[in-house]
């Protein structure tokens, strides 16, 4: 039956047949927990301790009790929902929208990634990814038989977009651009000038954006900008927006696309199909944590507190290094001069008892890399002290002879 399967499912590993460590696939990383290993490769705000807001669990308990709570929502989304949402377009995003006519309300922002790409792509398009990137770009253009092209960012520029890059990979197949922003992992806020660029880029070569804002919410000395609010981007952009970064409602699974009318018409046509209806009462418990955010506050001032003392202690360690994080709660540590990082990886599950992620998944300029999410626990200090038990252990891995470092990993 495998064999049957198109290669982006037939060459995949879900974890029934051998080990898989990523943590967003299969069983194992909730064992790694059982096991007393501290995840922090699971981007969920505050996961595991509860973080649920006073006035979204009130929303959530009223909603069971409501004669809608058993029943479908349209699958177009929560009016009233949708409503709230144009609002915080117009104040954060500068985006002026019409909220029946240009607003998708989707079960979380990666059904919602997978289906603002899917009207565009056929068998052969290309797709141009800055990378480091998120994973499940390269998968979803690799589902849908498209072609997803790496455009390497350069770690010299700050990871910031490049004119002359960019043109290099165009070619008549091109059809997208595919973009994380602020880019995870490498946390990058892409300023004004990379943005010129693209937008630039984007109406030259007559091409779709598709942008992924999930992490927006937390950005720091940098200006985030909405691609979409630039000059003539709007009609040629779909935006993907998640709850589940900014105000920790990652359980839930709400998130929403933004885009013209002339493209969202297809998409209201087809989302019963492709998304089905978001929970009905996950919708409406998002209403009153729009309508009052300052719970992110504490979130911001523990991402704000982590992402100083993760650059600190990481860049005390020799020969390993990472710039400041511009956004969200993701560190990335370049260990490039000190080994594999997926060996570095499975070292550190077994010697520090933390579990990261390795940056070979993030596409090219990956390798050599770690990510990890600062996000995690309520606790800073269970955070610090994850941080130094890394570090004690990249010390003592440089300390080891070649063979010795092998033979660690495979205990």
């Amino acid at each position: 039956m495998k064999n049957k399967m198109i290669d982006a499912f037939k060459y995949a590993q879900g974890g029934l047949f051998s080990k898989v460590e990523k943590a967003d696939v299969g069983g194992s990383y909730q064992e790694m927990e059982r096991k007393g290993i501290r995840l922090m490769g699971w981007a969920d705000p505050f996961m595991p301790d509860y973080s649920l807001p006073a006035h979204v669990k009130k929303a959530l308990m009223t909603e069971i009790d409501q004669a809608a709570a058993p029943h479908y929502t349209a699958p177009i989304g929560n009016q009233e929902l949708k409503n709230e949402i144009a609002k915080k377009l117009k104040e954060k995003n500068h985006l002026k929208v019409d909220p029946c006519r240009n607003i998708l309300i989707t079960p979380g922002s990666d059904s919602g990634l997978y289906f603002a790409i899917l009207p565009f792509i056929d068998q052969g398009d290309e797709v141009l990814i800055p990378s480091p990137s998120y994973p499940n770009n390269f998968l979803n253009i690799s589902i849908m038989k498209g072609k997803p092209i790496s455009v390497p960012l350069s770690k010299e520029e700050h990871y910031q977009l490049n004119e002359e890059i960019l043109e290099k990979y165009c070619t008549p197949r091109t059809k997208m651009i595919l973009l994380t922003h602020p880019n995870n992992p490498t946390t990058t806020v892409f300023n004004k000038k990379s943005l010129e660029i693209l937008r630039n880029f984007v109406i030259k070569h007559d091409l779709i954006l598709v942008c992924d804002q999930a992490f927006e919410d937390f950005c720091y000395e940098n200006e985030f900008i909405t691609p979409a609010s630039l000059e003539g981007m709007f009609e040629r952009t779909i935006t993907v927006f998640s709850f589940s970064k900014g105000m920790g409602l990652s359980g839930l699974r709400v998130g929403y696309l933004v885009c013209s009318d002339i493209i969202m018409d297809s998409m209201f046509a087809n989302a019963v199909s492709v998304l089905g209806a978001t929970n009905t009462m996950c919708q409406r418990a998002i209403i009153p944590a729009l309508k009052d955010s300052s719970f992110m506050n504490e979130f911001k001032e523990a991402f704000d507190y982590r992402r100083h003392q993760v650059f600190k202690i990481i860049n005390s360690i020799p020969n390993v290094s990472m710039d400041l994080p511009e956004s969200g709660f993701l560190g990335w540590i370049d260990v490039s001069k000190i080994g594999n990082s997926s060996e570095i990886v499975s070292y550190l599950i077994r010697e520090a008892k933390v579990s990261v992620n390795d940056g070979i998944n993030y596409g090219i300029g990956g390798e050599g890399h770690l990510r990890i999410v600062l996000g995690v626990y309520k606790d800073n200090d269970k955070v610090i002290n994850a941080l130094y038990s890394i570090k004690d252990a990249l010390i003592k891995w440089q300390n080891l002879s070649k063979k010795d470092q092998v033979i660690d990993i495979k205990i």
